[in-house]
């Protein structure tokens, strides 16, 4: 277990660098076997983590250049931990659904090497680290887009990538400033992210700083108004690209805010409520109409995608243990049924070669399994109760409820808005006379097709009924973020926010 985590990071890019020699008739073969090993790597390191201990585990450091304090520094915690097993696991699912049949075995190769840059990102604990694989990622996605994506698929990558990219760039400004704090404080260079959790910053610095990572966070996210790259890269990437797009890109920005932003910057954090709140229910409510306004199924769940990571930050900037926690649970639910949905919209393009709800109709009568299968991960979606996607938002409007319950409440109609669109796509498509008398000959889910959406949809309902082990593990690391903010506010709104709020919690 001593190297575990080099191996979790490293394994998919040796094995892809080993794919250039393998035979492209046996590409999905290998493609899928060592999405399986790096998944149970993945469980494996779930099953030895100390569910007990909330600090870093299986931590593995040694210095790369040495007088600047840039070091090679992984470590787990149960923040990081179910989004790791989550990458592998939704990166085995996009490997066995996998409909690509151009250039497949280059495709195999760039999923590889993207599950590498993002299993790499949230084991990273030195920030030079973080950068290289959070910058690195844009590379494989890029190519994703670009190479097997729609008619606007290089408008959609160039806007993927210059958007990111700008918003890294800031990011890493503001890595370098406190970088150079810390020397200042410390009198030698560290980029250790521990390190900085030291450091204390007057309320000026905090806020620039603050923005400094938020520009960097808030685009990958996406927040509303830097969300708009994301449906170009949805609408033009293959299945595949979206599945991985909206399972894990997307919570790099939010990991990044919990990692990052709260503990570092906590009374900068705290100032910055109300007008991320704000953000954040423009994204749950403005995205959500914009959905029901969609003709095209994809669309509708791109732009839901953005609604419900709208939940996801209100809950990270709720400050307490129950809105984080269940924004860290919200991400992993999000993670499984948006990408579910992806998948499953990609089934039915490979049929019709359409996406257009007008195209649909009666599919339910057609398609029995596939409709099933759609009306749980539609359900999850919406937050029904006893499905994945309801512990998390109950928890996010919990514990925000205790910040504002005006804000709470406005956030809460995302539920009511969610419905609407969703139901009405399931009507339009699933329901009343077969509008299309070619789609008669649909054929309904493979086998196949069958063995990835089966675990997916257990998933859904086993964490809806009962999360316990996978929120424990995360409530304690959240904790142990707090309590950092709580050492470290200065200021009397950030005390009167952050720490008499858990301390009522704590008694």
């Amino acid at each position: 277990m001593s190297n575990i985590l080099t191996i979790l990071v490293f394994f998919p890019a040796l094995a892809g660098l080993l794919g250039f020699v393998i035979d492209k008739n046996s590409t999905r073969v290998y493609g899928v076997a060592i999405a399986a090993i790096e998944f149970i790597l993945s469980l494996f390191l779930w099953m030895n983590f100390d569910s007990l201990n909330p600090t870093f585990q299986f931590i593995e450091h040694f210095p790369i250049v040495k007088d600047f304090g840039i070091s090679y520094y992984l470590g787990v915690d149960g923040i990081s931990l179910f989004l790791v097993v989550m990458t592998t696991f939704m990166t085995l699912i996009g490997m066995m659904s996998m409909t690509i049949k151009e250039d497949l075995k280059n495709m195999v190769i760039t999923l590889l090497f993207l599950e590498m840059t993002m299993v790499g990102v949230f084991l990273a604990l030195d920030a030079i680290m973080f950068y290289f694989f959070w910058e690195l990622s844009l590379v494989p996605m890029l190519y994703i887009i670009g190479a097997w994506g729609g008619p606007l698929r290089v408008y959609a990558s160039v806007k993927f990538f210059l958007y990111t990219f700008s918003g890294s760039l800031i990011m890493l400004v503001g890595m370098l400033f406190v970088a150079y704090s810390f020397y200042s404080a410390a009198g030698a260079w560290s980029f250790a992210i521990t390190d900085w959790y030291a450091l204390g910053f007057d309320i000026e610095y905090q806020f620039w700083l603050f923005l400094a990572f938020f520009v960097g966070f808030a685009i990958k996210v996406p927040m509303f108004p830097f969300h708009t790259w994301l449906p170009y890269a949805h609408g033009q990437a293959p299945t595949i690209g979206s599945v991985i797009l909206a399972a894990v890109l997307l919570k790099m920005g939010t990991y990044g805010f919990v990692r990052f932003s709260l503990p570092m910057f906590p009374d900068a954090s705290v100032m910055m409520i109300t007008p991320i709140a704000i953000l954040s229910i423009i994204m749950v409510i403005y995205t959500a109409m914009v959905a029901y306004a969609q003709e095209d199924m994809k669309q509708v769940i791109a732009y839901s995608s953005v609604s419900h990571m709208g939940i996801v930050m209100l809950g990270i900037f709720a400050m307490n243990s129950e809105g984080i926690s269940g924004s860290v649970f919200q991400m992993l639910s999000h993670g499984i049924v948006s990408g579910a949905l992806f998948m499953l919209v990609g089934v039915i393009y490979e049929r019709t070669h359409t996406k257009y709800m007008s195209e649909f109709g009666g599919l339910a009568s057609i398609m029995p399994k596939y409709a099933l299968v759609f009306g749980v991960m539609l359900m999850a979606s919406v937050g029904l109760p006893l499905t994945i996607g309801f512990v998390g938002e109950f928890l996010v409007l919990i514990g925000f409820y205790k910040v504002s319950p005006i804000l709470t409440i406005l956030a809460g109609t995302s539920i009511i808005v969610g419905a609407v669109y969703m139901l009405a796509l399931f009507k339009r498509s699933f329901f009343g006379p077969v509008t299309n008398e070619a789609n008669r000959k649909l054929k309904d889910l493979n086998a196949n097709e069958l063995v990835s959406f089966i675990p997916l949809v257990a998933l859904v309902i086993w964490l809806g009924i009962y999360p316990k082990p996978v929120l424990s593990i995360i409530d304690n690391s959240v904790k142990t973020t707090l309590s950092i903010m709580e050492q470290k506010a200065i200021t009397p709104e950030a005390k009167e926010i952050i720490i008499s709020k858990n301390s009522k919690e704590a008694k």
